[in-house]
């Protein structure tokens, strides 16, 4: 499974299927990517030249076109404004970020997330109508050390500041026993979703079902719960 770009994908409204990106740094193709192979219609675009050749070569959006977002009749000559959903992945020049987020929510674009890189930054993409602002190196860095100190962890979905979706390696101590057996909702608090080898998963697995040391499972629970997990 892979929840890495699930949290930003989900937040995205459900009846959306064009999508503008502006700014196409590692962050905005990869945007583009994962909207593409959901196939959603995406128009990628930057000041950048090389970076549009990149993203028409690699075939990761259905458009792609070089313009300046800070200027809003090259916006409104690309088409963006008549988007359902624009994503503002300039992030590193706070300048440009914002006052393009204000350009397209001025215009009437009814949803738009921006990339902030810091929380002043964020405060202010917010001040000028950003409907959702995302962090991401903060939360590739809070995943990290994750990863560093749960090595067991093997990934993580936060539904939520106080509950998550946890990618966990069977510990040793679970190895032969069945989900019965192991009780894991009276002992632990969470509920196991699926259990596998990493390629294929087995959905709503029977209490029946024999756990082997070195697997899979894919627990949901509060992060308090899912902190007392053996590892």
């Amino acid at each position: 499974m892979d929840f890495k770009s699930l949290k930003f994908l989900t937040n995205l409204r459900r009846e959306s299927r064009q999508f503008a990106v502006i700014g196409l740094g590692r962050f905005g193709r990869a945007v583009c990517g994962s909207l593409h192979k959901m196939g959603c219609e995406v128009l990628g675009t930057d000041i950048e030249e090389k970076l549009v050749t990149q993203v028409l070569s690699q075939k990761i959006a259905s458009h792609a076109i070089q313009l300046d977002s800070t200027e809003p009749e090259a916006l409104k000559e690309a088409g963006i404004f008549e988007m359902d959903t624009v994503i503002v992945a300039i992030g590193n020049y706070l300048q440009e970020s914002i006052i393009t987020t204000l350009n397209v929510k001025e215009a009437g674009v009814k949803y738009v997330v921006a990339k902030a890189s810091s929380e002043i930054h964020g405060k202010l993409l917010r001040r000028v109508g950003a409907d959702h602002v995302v962090f991401p190196e903060h939360e590739a860095g809070c995943a990290l050390a994750a990863t560093l100190t749960r090595p067991a962890f093997l990934d993580r979905f936060e539904l939520d500041p106080e509950n998550s979706i946890i990618e966990v390696l069977v510990p040793e101590e679970f190895h032969g026993k069945t989900l019965a057996q192991l009780e894991l909702r009276g002992r632990y608090g969470v509920s196991v979703l699926a259990v596998g080898n990493g390629e294929k998963f087995i959905t709503n697995p029977a209490p029946q079902y024999k756990l082997s040391k070195g697997s899979i499972m894919v627990v949901i629970g509060s992060n308090k719960d899912v902190e007392r997990l053996p590892v």
